[in-house]
């Protein structure tokens, strides 16, 4: 039963924006208030540029990281290690400690992969990657990679929770990115 302390625990971890506190700490505004409004590290590219972004990427992607790999260490069952990735993620998205406004998810989703399994987070990045080099267009990049998410899963970890929880991310990074979904659409993006 102590086991299912780790999907609030994970929430709460989430919870922690990597953005609002890498501005605070490096003197910079705050990215719901500047450039897209999106506390995530390619609006604190824009406003504070790209070693500010990379060190909200990095905590970003260590929230969904650490506890799904804590529960996969301790042997949790993958329906909990799943549960706990959701978690983290949705911590993210909609942040207790944020008045629950939070962003879009693809660095905290790739944190939550690796956890899953190594291969798994690296096939996204790799997926990630590929488009981004063909296209330059990074929301199209993390739809892409999000869309393969579920397929990866399903072939790497072979878990129906695992792919359960892959196919939830894809579903909430789209709702995310709906925004950037139009634009790409009119040519915009």
């Amino acid at each position: 039963m102590v086991e299912w302390l780790f999907v609030p625990a994970a929430y709460l971890i989430g919870s922690i924006s990597s953005a609002i506190i890498i501005c605070r700490l490096m003197g910079l505004p705050d990215p719901r208030e500047q450039g897209s409004g999106n506390p995530g590290a390619t609006n604190v590219m824009r406003i504070g540029g790209k070693k500010a972004a990379a060190i909200t990427l990095l905590g970003d992607s260590l929230k969904g990281f650490i506890p799904v790999y804590a529960a996969n260490v301790l042997g949790l069952p993958y329906e909990l290690v799943a549960a706990t990735g959701l978690a983290a993620f949705l911590g993210h998205l909609y942040p207790v400690f944020f008045s629950f406004k939070g962003g879009k998810g693809v660095a905290t989703s790739v944190g939550v992969l690796l956890g899953f399994s190594w291969l798994l987070g690296f096939a996204f990045m790799a997926t990630w990657f590929l488009v981004y080099k063909l296209g330059k267009i990074s929301s199209l990049s993390a739809l892409v990679a999000s869309t393969l998410s579920p397929v990866f899963a399903w072939f790497i970890v072979g878990d129906k929770a695992i792919v359960a929880a892959s196919v939830v991310m894809m579903v909430f990074l789209f709702w995310r990115h709906k925004g950037n979904i139009q634009r790409l659409l009119a040519g915009e993006e």
